[in-house]
């Protein structure tokens, strides 16, 4: 009798994946397996290859009546004892999911090892709004969770501070220069560019994106094993949002008289309530506070009476804003100018208390999410990211809204948390930017990061394990102008303590900061006696970042109206109006 090379490797590999099952499912296994040698005589040898001599045994033609006595003198046995520890553990058997033993070798791939993963966004989430970072007036206990049980990153930044270009390097791992999403109205991330939501399908994930994606395509090009997003603008009480399972997508339908983040964390929680067999990866992003903003209903009163104290450069515009660059003069993007279809951010106050709003609210769907977690007992097996596609101004130099390279509106929270391999409560310095994100979620789940990715996985940073090549400076670009806002194209360079601001159309324009004693950036350095020296390494760090990131990017008007147009139309119908 011999045995069939193929068959002996299905054996092996079921040996050992019976060996991966935990103890109890693991003897329920056996017994399956032992039931299929009833039907084949080869299985039957198969499953008593325990040694060389064995198996020299068993297929020799001189002893098949040793054989078969071994074969079922040993099923004896082991179906004996098995059935004695079944009668101790007091638990019923549950089904295997095969039915033949080539089936087994599948799994051997089977991702049950590999955790869960839940990258949640926010819309212009700052990194000091959580109470978690030092923000004494919101209270975000559900997010701050994230980084207590794991840990935040405090030098958090975006490559380009506005809501596509933002969340296509989030997805690719790339720069806008790189793939050509520079901004909201060139917002299509070509074929050739992977998503990693694509990498962690094909490695074995389950995947699902329920939000805002603001990509052209609305993210629907791709196979995703549930959809429910939009693309960009969404109505608070009266959205529309397409849904879609296993790459089929349904017609756009209108969702009347449920809050618009509400409707998402409860697609979200659905979809982590089905049964499966693989591990997941969620990508949940939410829309507000975006703006025209409108309150949840029961929000409508939060914040009445608290004072909202006024930034140290609020005041700036009240000089012509002395020192900056005509660039950031001339900037729409002002708290009593700025109009984003009907919304107009009329005062400090009422723009701080809305966003306060808007983030408490994302706390509390992160709740939920939370909850349903619990409920599975899957907080142990699940790893969560949390971040923002961009920073935004809440009157800080008398501005609302991103897109400048100033802190407020750089700078994210990111918190990961990732059991068994994140310390809990710890913290890191290091800069990180959204641009690691995507090669961080497949360092996660132990697929190799593709080399053409621009970005670095946070994850050892994130376990404590420190790295002297991890990155001293870092590339900022902004490219949408004219449009919205009306902020001139700049590139950048941001070091530990400096930083170099490029508005690079004639007239070109400079701002230099340092970081360390001046953190408001209100004190333009550029052009001043004693700082020659400085500005020239910067501008000679930025072209060497130009160069080391393949930036031949050569910046396109927009073709969006300069001033005045725009009051009353959206960011996406001006899109779809340039792109008719």
């Amino acid at each position: 009798m011999g045995i069939d090379a193929e068959e002996l490797e299905q054996a092996v590999l079921a040996l050992l994946y019976l060996n991966s099952f935990e103890e109890g499912q693991g003897k329920r296994a056996s017994v399956w397996l032992f039931t299929i040698a009833f039907r084949s005589d080869r299985l039957k040898t198969h499953l008593l290859l325990h040694s060389p001599s064995m198996a020299e045994t068993l297929t020799s033609p001189a002893t098949p009546r040793r054989t078969n006595f071994a074969l079922w003198y040993g099923l004896f046995i082991t179906l004996f004892g098995i059935g004695i520890e079944f009668f101790y553990l007091f638990r019923p058997p549950q089904p295997i999911p095969h039915d033949n033993l080539a089936s087994f070798a599948p799994a051997l791939n089977n991702e049950s090892d590999k955790p869960n993963i839940i990258c949640i966004l926010g819309e212009g989430l700052r990194w000091d709004e959580l109470s978690s970072t030092g923000n004494k007036l919101t209270q975000t206990p559900n997010m701050d969770r994230i980084g207590h049980e794991g840990c935040t990153f405090r030098n958090a930044f975006v490559v380009n501070a506005l809501c596509l270009p933002s969340r296509a390097t989030l997805l690719t791992g790339m720069y806008s220069h790189t793939t050509g999403a520079v901004s909201n109205v060139e917002g299509k991330i070509p074929a050739r560019f992977p998503l990693v939501s694509d990498i962690l399908q094909k490695a074995g994930y389950e995947i699902a994106f329920i939000g805002k994606s603001h990509i052209e395509g609305a993210l629907m090009d791709h196979h995703w094993d549930y959809y429910f997003g939009f693309v960009g603008q969404a109505d608070y009480y009266r959205p529309r949002i397409t849904e879609g399972i296993r790459g089929k997508y349904g017609p756009e339908t209108l969702y009347e008289g449920e809050y618009v983040d509400t409707l998402l964390t409860r697609k979200a929680v659905e979809w982590l309530q089905q049964k499966r067999t693989k591990p997941f990866c969620l990508f949940l992003w939410f829309y507000a506070p975006h703006a025209p903003f409108y309150r949840p209903k029961d929000m409508v009163n939060d914040f009445n009476g608290v004072a909202i104290p006024k930034p140290a450069s609020f005041d700036e515009d009240l000089t012509g804003f002395a020192g900056k660059p005509r660039a950031v003069a001339d900037a729409d993007n002002k708290i009593g100018w700025s109009e984003v279809f009907t919304d107009d951010p009329r005062s400090l106050e009422e723009l701080v208390k809305d966003h306060y709003a808007g983030v408490q609210d994302n706390d509390r769907n992160m709740g939920a999410v939370w909850r349903e977690l619990e409920r599975q007992n899957l907080t142990a097996t699940t790893a969560i990211l949390l971040s923002s596609d961009h920073g935004f101004f809440l009157g800080e130099h008398h501005l609302y809204d991103k897109r400048l390279m100033y802190e407020p509106s750089i700078r994210v929270p990111i918190m990961l948390r990732y059991p068994g391999r994140v310390k809990t409560g710890s913290v890191s310095e290091e800069m990180v930017l959204n641009l690691d994100v995507a090669p961080t979620l497949l360092e996660i789940a132990g697929v190799p990061v593709p080399v053409e990715m621009q970005g670095k996985s946070m994850l050892p940073l994130a376990e404590g394990k420190p790295d002297v090549r991890w990155r001293k400076e870092w590339l900022y670009e902004y490219y949408e102008y004219p449009g919205f806002e009306n902020v001139r194209p700049c590139r950048g360079v941001r070091t530990e303590r400096y930083k170099l601001i490029h508005f690079f159309l004639e007239p070109q324009e400079f701002e230099l900061y340092d970081l360390q004693t001046d953190p408001d950036e209100m004190n333009n350095l550029y052009g001043k006696p004693g700082y020659e020296e400085l500005t020239a390494d910067l501008k000679g760090r930025l072209a060497a970042l130009r160069a080391h990131t393949n930036d031949a990017y050569q910046y396109k008007s927009t073709g969006l109206p300069l001033h005045g147009t725009n009051g009353m139309q959206s960011e996406s119908g001006l899109v779809k109006q340039k792109n008719q």
